[in-house]
């Protein structure tokens, strides 16, 4: 037999969910398409913008291409170098994410649409694929360094365009952050390339 208070509370609706419950499972149209350009302040002209943005995804594409090939190799060394490759090539992984970052952010300042998914960058990046299988450290080396040549030629043209169009910000991050640290990875990747006697010489 139901008591009195047991038919109240049987009675009384379920309450409405609380305001802290999340809004799932939603979608939405795209409010930026790829390739169009949002406006700002920027005391810069459209064609100016554009010109930085489309080189500057180029050089994002393969940036984060060159990311993920340092940790494969990483993962993926192997010999008696394997130690000092392992953390070098991870240090080298950093150093890109930190480019990717900062050329990604600079894309959205311009009013871009940055390039961002791996269906993207595959599509986009000029650098050769690596193969899913494990290669040798010279093979390894050589993969890394034609990367990063891409990159610097891409550079080097990206430099160039934002000085004629006077985009100052893209022409700086460029020539002080990537080009610099592209360089110095050629130079200490290549030092690993340097057939010599390891103790006795010639």
């Amino acid at each position: 037999m139901k008591t009195k208070a047991t038919q109240i509370r049987s009675q009384t609706p379920a309450p409405l969910p609380s305001e802290a419950q999340p809004v799932l499972g939603q979608r939405g149209r795209v409010i930026q398409a790829p390739g169009a350009l949002v406006f700002y302040p920027l005391s810069r002209s459209e064609q100016a913008r554009r010109a930085s943005v489309d080189a500057l995804n180029q050089v994002l594409a393969d940036t984060l291409y060159l990311r993920d090939m340092f940790k494969k190799h990483h993962w993926q060394a192997s010999g008696p170098t394997f130690y000092q490759l392992h953390l070098l090539f991870d240090k080298f992984f950093e150093e890109q994410s930190e480019l990717v970052d900062k050329i990604g952010e600079r894309v959205q300042t311009l009013g871009g649409v940055s390039v961002a998914m791996p269906h993207e960058v595959v599509e986009m990046t000029k650098i050769e694929r690596t193969p899913r299988g494990r290669e040798q450290v010279p093979v390894q080396l050589s993969r890394l360094l034609e990367a990063l040549a891409t990159i610097l030629a891409e550079t080097h043209r990206l430099v160039k365009i934002a000085h004629e169009n006077g985009d100052d910000g893209t022409e700086n991050l460029i020539a002080s952050d990537v080009i610099p640290t592209d360089e110095k990875q050629v130079w200490f990747l290549s030092q690993h390339l340097v057939d010599t006697p390891l103790v006795r010489a010639r």
